[in-house]
């Protein structure tokens, strides 16, 4: 049988086709006055997506590229960092600075866990020489959104600054970067964006800029300061990703017709059906609280190996999911719900989770399963997401 193919990872996530026609237009030169003209509107979008007023740089890199870019242009060597470390996202912060000489200071979460803002006053209580908070705004690793609003007025008292790993956040769930204070925010292009991989967004706050000015970059390419002042002049520092950009610009547009808080309102509601399902079947969340609203994270039972789950629903069902990661790659499976996903594709997510965990030996005890999602779905849709 053919199955209409449904791509319900944390990234890459579908494309809508003003996006992908976008990018199949012509080529256009990246120095010309059409691309500055495409740029200026690009620019506005993304302080509109951010809630910024500052110029927000968009990389050729993968969000990984963003993580670099702002810890080599933010820190020097030998200063401390605050790593929050609660899942492969999470250490990355770690690996990242200690690879650029930074001293890494770390605050372990469990997987599933959020950080508590209580220990991250102590940490910079304790030792007040630490330059830099370094978390993810949302966990794509496990499913858990970390409280970076109650951060972010941690550090607005301090030097500190607040950098935020928003990849799998921004156009998903709230993270407005100068209302909550955040001195960095970045993602990629392949999550809420709804573009493909390939595009790194970046923005600094004013705290942010006066430290980049005191730190030498260790990059020839990432270069923040220098980046900024080209995008100010809706140009690029080095080679533009263009069609990329034209997408960008088509997916700022579907951002702005349809509104920040409904997309939050939309994306809340399909978090609510995919963990009502998957819990009616008797599974539960890797995050029981403080949980991300663009995927959600499912333990699995032992005896049952996500593996088997993922091939089942691909093969029998053409829906790809993705598997945990670190230690819990086989215990874990996760299922995305972000950027251009519905209600239909959520439920057609859950009808091939559900077949391919029981192939794989696993026990669902309830038959309503998917009417309970649907209900969650239109409750969530009508009650709205809560204040963060």
């Amino acid at each position: 049988m053919l199955n209409k193919p449904r791509l319900l990872t944390p990234g890459p996530t579908p494309l809508p086709e003003e996006v992908r026609l976008a990018m199949a237009r012509d080529m256009i030169h990246h120095r010309k006055p059409e691309f500055s003209a495409i740029m200026a509107e690009v620019q506005e979008g993304l302080r509109y997506l951010f809630g910024t007023s500052q110029a927000v740089m968009p990389l050729c890199a993968s969000g990984t590229g963003a993580m670099a870019a702002a810890v080599t242009n933010l820190f020097s060597p030998g200063e401390k960092v605050l790593c929050i470390e609660g899942g492969k996202f999470g250490e990355r912060w770690g690996e990242i600075c200690a690879m650029h000489g930074q001293q890494v200071r770390k605050l372990s979460v469990e997987w599933g866990q959020a950080v508590s803002p209580r220990a991250v006053r102590q940490a910079l209580d304790a030792d007040p020489t630490i330059a830099g908070v370094c978390v993810q705004a949302s966990e794509t690793s496990t499913g858990v959104l970390h409280p970076i609003k109650q951060l972010g007025e941690i550090t607005r008292e301090r030097d500190t600054l607040l950098v935020v790993d928003g990849i799998s956040a921004v156009g998903i769930s709230p993270c407005p970067m100068d209302a909550w204070g955040l001195d960095c925010l970045l993602t990629g292009s392949q999550k809420g964006l709804m573009l493909p991989p390939g595009l790194a967004l970046l923005s600094l706050s004013e705290k942010a800029l006066a430290k980049a000015g005191s730190v030498k970059p260790a990059e020839f390419y990432f270069q923040l300061l220098a980046e900024r002042e080209k995008v100010l002049k809706n140009q690029t520092m080095f080679t533009s990703a263009v069609g990329l950009i034209l997408g960008l610009r088509e997916s700022l547009r579907l951002f702005r017709d349809f509104g920040l808080d409904n997309v939050f309102r939309k994306q809340w509601a399909l978090t609510m059906m995919a963990r009502v399902g998957t819990q009616a079947m008797g599974l539960e969340p890797l995050a029981p609280q403080n949980f991300t609203w663009g995927l959600t994270a499912v333990l699995l039972p032992l005896g049952v190996d996500s593996s088997a789950v993922l091939r089942g629903a691909s093969a029998d069902h053409g829906v790809v999911l993705a598997a945990g990661q670190g230690y819990l790659k086989e215990r874990v499976v996760r299922i995305g719900h972000m950027g251009y996903v519905d209600f239909g594709d959520v439920l057609a997510g859950l009808t091939a989770f559900r077949r391919a965990f029981e192939r794989a030996g696993g026990y669902v005890g309830s038959d309503n399963a998917l009417e309970r999602a649907y209900e969650a779905y239109e409750q969530a849709l009508e009650t709205g997401p809560p204040d963060c």
